[in-house]
């Protein structure tokens, strides 16, 4: 029995099976591989693969053994370390507990020529020391009977000369001898005065 959907008068004409791809669409896209497991940079894909595939480099990392050091070298730069901290720590020793401070004379002095009328003399007392550094104790006693209190003078390091001042005011009028004594209490205990005369005619 004929086809009535051919062509009529071709009689060459036959049914042709058409693939399945014709009338299911297009083929369903392939799910990708996913491997097995991952070792380094070799990849183990799916069932039947038996023999791995060779890194194109090795895996293992090659460390350098650090350089090796000369125990002379250690030794020595630990023992320049320790001379040099044993010598600060020596100096600065002996700055704190070194010798203390010495005086070594006592000198007084004011103009020869006495104060003027209702003026004032700058009596000085000179203190020799060793240079290291202290306090000074004295204290300044007058010949009209009056002493001062205790006092102190801080001598630094490496002055080796103190000036301690006495102000001694005058007034009215004729003639008065006068004698300023400075009186070092500490360290030691020494004495030095001068003698000068105020003047004053009417």
């Amino acid at each position: 029995m004929s086809d009535p959907r051919a062509p009529q008068g071709d009689d060459d004409y036959s049914a042709t099976v058409l693939g399945s791809h014709w009338f299911s669409g297009p083929p369903a896209t392939a799910e990708p591989v996913v491997p097995d497991r991952v070792e380094g940079s070799v990849l183990r894909f799916g069932p039947g693969v038996t023999a791995a595939m060779p890194a194109p480099f090795p895996v293992s990392a090659v460390v350098a053994a650090p350089p090796r050091r000369r125990r002379g070298a250690g030794l020595r730069r630990y023992a320049l370390a320790a001379i040099v901290l044993a010598a600060v720590l020596a100096y600065l020793g002996w700055q704190r507990f070194g010798p203390a401070l010495e005086v070594r004379d006592v000198a007084v002095t004011t103009d020869p020529k006495g104060p003027s009328c209702d003026a004032t003399a700058d009596v000085v007392a000179v203190v020799g020391t060793n240079g290291r550094p202290g306090t000074l104790t004295y204290r300044w006693i007058r010949s009209d009977g009056t002493r001062s209190e205790r006092l102190t003078e801080r001598v630094p390091r490496g002055q080796r000369e103190a000036r301690l001042h006495l102000l001694w005011t005058f007034q009215g009028t004729g003639n008065y001898p006068a004698r300023a004594e400075l009186q070092l209490l500490s360290p030691g205990q020494r004495t030095a005065a001068v003698d000068f005369t105020y003047r004053c005619s009417p």
